[in-house]
């Protein structure tokens, strides 16, 4: 019953040929009695003879034209690829731009095989305006991963091998697809992470620049001398090969705390650089700290007990 109804709500609402209106009537007229089946069943033998002589060729024809289009178009894309003008891109960009290209000329071929068969271009139209509606509502969040995989792609916030930190997520970018981007952590993990979650996110990309800044505290007694300190930090910055001359490395006193004082070092490097002079730095500083004298004191609590209390 549902196959019958299927093909007479296609006979009342869509447009189609004489011929395939006539095959429609005859396989939803079916028997009301074991003797009308024989008659049933003539009746759609021939139907099906005709349809063969009439429609053969072009079924014929669009059955080639699927075969052909498809391998011309995979090729097509391949070499597309692969050509001067996509290798200068991204390369997660070139294979989004690629997929799409391919994808909508297999629509493209497919509803012209659907034409060649006599189905109308209306009805074609209003099934793929049905199909596209249903599978928007079912794959909302798909899509909206899609939205966030093409903004990825065309506003290029970060690209494969930048260092990004974003909703709790810090590593290397591995790879950007249209639903998702994988993450390596510094703990060699990979993170999916939805598409859709990184391009409404905040979210830093630490490789964006060639330089970076490394800020460093250090403590040291209220005994030692202001100046000196200072001119220690600046000296171990500036024999740090890997710190840059320009800007030009930065110490000084920025916090009384407890039972010392705190000064703040910040000093410029390149990007590839940064942990390298992160930890060398501070080794270098001890170092530098015990040839000059300098305390680097202990948390200290100072106690009075009266004596007169019994």
């Amino acid at each position: 019953m549902g196959f019958r109804f299927l093909l007479l709500s296609v006979a009342e609402n869509a447009s189609v040929p004489e011929a395939i209106d006539e095959a429609v009537s005859v396989i939803t007229d079916l028997p009301g009695s074991k003797d009308e089946v024989g008659g049933y069943l003539t009746r759609l033998w021939t139907m099906l003879e005709e349809f063969a002589v009439t429609y053969g060729g072009r079924l014929l024809i669009s059955l080639v034209l699927l075969l052909i289009g498809f391998k011309v178009i995979n090729s097509l894309t391949r070499k597309m690829e692969k050509g001067k003008l996509i290798s200068k891109v991204d390369p997660a960009t070139g294979h989004f731009i690629t997929t799409l290209v391919g994808g909508a000329a297999k629509m493209l071929i497919g509803v012209t095989a659907l034409a060649i068969l006599g189905v109308p271009m209306s009805s074609i139209i209003a099934v793929i305006g049905s199909c596209g509606l249903a599978i928007g509502l079912a794959l909302q969040g798909s899509l909206a991963n899609i939205a966030g995989g093409f903004l990825i792609l065309l506003l290029k916030p970060f690209r494969v091998g930048d260092f990004i930190v974003a909703q709790g997520v810090e590593g290397t970018v591995e790879y950007i697809g249209i639903f998702q981007t994988h993450v390596i952590t510094i703990d060699n993990r990979r993170t999916v992470v939805p598409n859709a979650t990184l391009s409404n996110a905040t979210l830093t990309n630490v490789s964006a620049l060639p330089e970076r800044r490394v800020d460093l505290t250090f403590t040291a007694a209220y005994s030692d001398d202001i100046k000196k300190v200072e001119a220690v930090l600046l000296e171990v910055c500036e024999k740090n090969e890997k710190v840059l001359k320009t800007p030009a490395p930065f110490a000084r006193l920025s916090n009384h705390l407890d039972s010392a004082l705190e000064y703040t070092v910040r000093a410029w490097c390149k990007n590839p650089d940064y942990w390298d002079v992160y930890f060398d730095l501070y080794e270098q500083v001890k170092v530098a700290f015990d040839e000059n004298g300098i305390t680097i004191p202990f948390p200290q609590v100072d106690v009075h007990a009266d004596k007169d209390t019994k």
